[in-house]
């Protein structure tokens, strides 16, 4: 905001005209005492003073400004039609003024002038501004800078500690780990093989000594199913547990793996009359056998939960993206490929997403949807494991659409 001081207001309104022609806000006063009062209250970037005015002229406002803090900046331009001689001139610029112009004055060439001081005087208040910034920090610094170098001498002492506590514990995490698989494994053999016979004795009671009872018939096949399952159970909890094993990631055409994968789902595919697209997928770096138990886990699902009466359409794209997001902007160099399976079966409600993933958890009836509830909590440890991201995205009855980020090789496709 520009003031303008003049104690004649047939001088205030042209150069308040001329001012608001170029977009430039302006106040007035029509004494040097009322010009002193609007300061006090308001912030100015310029005033336009004139000289000789009824009490305070303009040489004394100046002079009164300029022995102010707050205002010994702010820029004055002193604008005189009478006293036009070099004396006047001088003490205009010896009482604090930045400029003395006399009348007729060219608008363009005062505009010319208010827009320069305007502008040296928004780079001085923010070169002010920054040094009490600047000061400011200074002092914060000074007032730390001890609290720091004592919290840093016990920092260094804690973090050798807790480093030496957490090797500790990482050994024994590690012996755990160990014995748990080996526990695993035993557990599984002492599982599985009682459950094998169990399926095979029922199968054989049922197929050779069971008369041709309907109801008798119908226990045996729902306890040759409950082995089933279990069987399965604890196939998938053993895929589970053997994620945590040490495997060196070797190069892998993920094409090669998807193409292995329909292979081994060739019966579902063939049954369902599933039509399923996948586009090139590039070679990364991971574990084989993981990453095929993956995609085996999320087109085994979309061929599952189709729906009735429909062929299942599935697709597989893959595109190269910048940065580790599933939103990430496409880069033909970026470290990061984006892979998304989609389907058009039964779909699910968004709001269950954070469940999908979770072991043991299923969003379908377990009685028209057959499975254990592990697949897509196997997914996310594998794509976890290659430091990558899984998540999906669905609307009931419309399909699904599971978007996985996985690291990139550089410069290779």
């Amino acid at each position: 905001m520009i003031l303008i001081v003049d104690d004649k207001k047939e001088n205030i309104l042209p150069l308040k005209k001329i001012l608001e022609v170029h977009g430039l806000g302006s106040d007035s006063a029509e004494s040097g005492e009322e010009a002193l009062l609007k300061i006090l209250k308001r912030d100015y970037s310029l005033i336009i003073m004139d000289v000789q005015m009824p009490g305070m002229d303009g040489f004394e406002v100046v002079e009164t400004l300029s022995g102010s803090s707050r205002t010994k900046d702010i820029p004055v331009i002193f604008l005189s039609a009478i006293n036009k001689e070099k004396k006047y001139i001088a003490k205009g610029y010896e009482s604090g003024a930045v400029d003395y112009i006399t009348k007729p004055v060219d608008p363009d060439l005062l505009i010319l002038k208010v827009k320069t001081f305007l502008k040296l005087y928004e780079q001085h208040k923010e070169l002010k501004d920054m040094r009490d910034l600047l000061s400011k920090e200074i002092e914060i610094r000074k007032e730390t800078q001890q609290e720091l170098m004592l919290a840093n001498e016990n920092l260094e002492y804690k973090v050798a500690e807790r480093t030496l506590e957490l090797t500790k514990n990482n050994e024994v995490l590690e012996l755990r780990n160990h014995e748990l698989q080996q526990f695993a494994w035993v557990v599984s053999h002492d599982l599985k093989e009682p459950l094998r016979k169990i399926e095979t004795f029922v199968k054989l009671l049922r197929d050779r000594y069971l008369v041709p009872e309907e109801k008798a018939v119908d226990y045996a096949n729902r306890t040759v199913g409950s082995a089933s399952r279990m069987t399965n159970l604890i196939n998938d909890l053993l895929d589970y547990s053997r994620l945590s094993a040490s495997v060196l990631p070797e190069e892998v055409y993920l094409d090669d793996v998807v193409n292995e994968v329909l292979a081994d789902l060739e019966h579902q595919i063939s049954a369902k009359k599933a039509v399923i697209h996948a586009s090139n997928l590039p070679k990364i770096e991971g574990i084989p056998g993981q990453l095929r138990q993956l995609f085996q886990n999320i087109i085994g699902n979309a061929l599952k939960f189709s729906n009735e009466g429909v062929a299942p359409l599935i697709k597989v794209d893959c595109e190269r993206v910048s940065d580790k997001d599933f939103e990430a902007a496409l880069s033909d160099d970026g470290a990061y490929w984006r892979i998304t399976i989609s389907d058009n079966g039964i779909g699910f409600d968004e709001m269950y997403l954070d469940r999908i993933f979770v072991i043991f958890q299923s969003l379908h009836d377990r009685q028209s949807f057959e499975g254990t509830g592990i697949g897509l909590a196997i997914a996310k440890k594998i794509v976890e494991r290659h430091n990558g991201l899984i998540t999906a995205k669905s609307v009931p009855g419309q399909g699904a659409t599971f978007m996985i980020v996985l690291p990139a090789i550089p410069n290779i496709r």
